[in-house]
């Protein structure tokens, strides 16, 4: 199974990107997609998740982000996307999506150890 992200970028402080990932290969049961993000010399940080689960979802923000980013994904075909606005020099950094097989508890998705499988990140770089 692969993950593939796509569409960060460049822009200025206030701007908005969204990011798009998209499974391919062996198909397989996702109830959880999130997004994480790296920035240079930080440990890697809990972006945004949705779960699917018994035919609607739910999603899980971190405090950085929310009201900001908007979490949306298509559980049928396995992609989620990340609509980011008002975007601020400090959200600078490499976005990761990933996916999870388990059943997880919302709370749990904020954990990067309860996911399966990993795109390969986009950098997003925010100018002031």
């Amino acid at each position: 199974v692969q993950l593939q992200a796509s569409g960060g970028g460049l822009v200025q402080a206030g701007g908005s990107l969204r990011l798009s990932c998209a499974a391919s290969g062996r198909t397989f049961s996702t109830y959880v997609m999130g997004w994480f993000r790296q920035a240079p010399g930080k440990e890697r940080e809990f972006v945004a998740a949705i779960r699917w689960s018994g035919g609607g979802y739910n999603t899980f923000y971190s405090s950085s982000v929310k009201g900001r980013f908007t979490i949306s994904g298509d559980n049928a075909k396995n992609t989620v996307d990340l609509q980011m606005n008002t975007l601020k020099p400090e959200d600078t950094a490499v976005y990761q999506c990933a996916a999870s097989a388990m059943r997880l508890i919302m709370s749990a998705a904020a954990d990067p150890r309860n996911y399966d499988y990993w795109g390969q990140g986009t950098l997003v770089t925010v100018s002031s």
